[in-house]
């Protein structure tokens, strides 16, 4: 039986999502929401959902940063009583080096089995919510990640 005959459809992706962004003035002092200056990365309040498949960090100095990634239903500031954490990346420790939010949630989608781990990972952001990042401080730097976020609006 067909999946679609149980009114089941695909996750099909309308047009691809990639946003590159720098961190050096995104900042929140924890993971908990306080006064901030978080960075919005995909605006999913008014549109159809996204999947994203991968969240990176490119590294512009020498220093580990640890950017802190939220969900909120606010699209203008990211609010205590709106806004949810969902993970962290560090950045590496050498300029240019690449680090992936390899902490994703897994996804359901079929994969052949290779290796130990045959499942892939990726976020599902819903309509209604938008995706944040923060480097977790609370002043400006001058060689803050950049963040990119690659996926697809559904």
């Amino acid at each position: 039986m067909a999946a679609t005959s149980t009114n089941k459809q695909p996750l099909l992706v309308d047009h691809v999502l990639h946003v590159v962004a720098n961190l050096d003035t995104a900042t929140n002092a924890g993971i908990d929401i306080g006064n901030n200056d978080a960075r919005l990365l995909v605006d999913s309040t008014t549109a159809d959902g996204a999947i994203l498949e991968d969240v990176y960090l490119i590294s512009r100095g020498n220093v580990a940063y640890e950017v802190n990634l939220y969900i909120s239903t606010a699209r203008d500031y990211l609010r205590p009583n709106e806004a949810y954490y969902v993970g962290t990346i560090t950045s590496g420790t050498t300029e240019k080096a690449v680090v992936r939010w390899n902490e994703m949630p897994y996804c359901l989608a079929p994969v052949p089995h290779v290796g130990d781990d045959a499942r892939n990972r990726a976020f599902y952001l819903p309509k209604g919510y938008s995706f944040w990042a923060a480097r977790q401080a609370s002043t400006p730097v001058t060689d803050g990640p950049l963040i990119g976020v690659q996926g697809g609006w559904y």
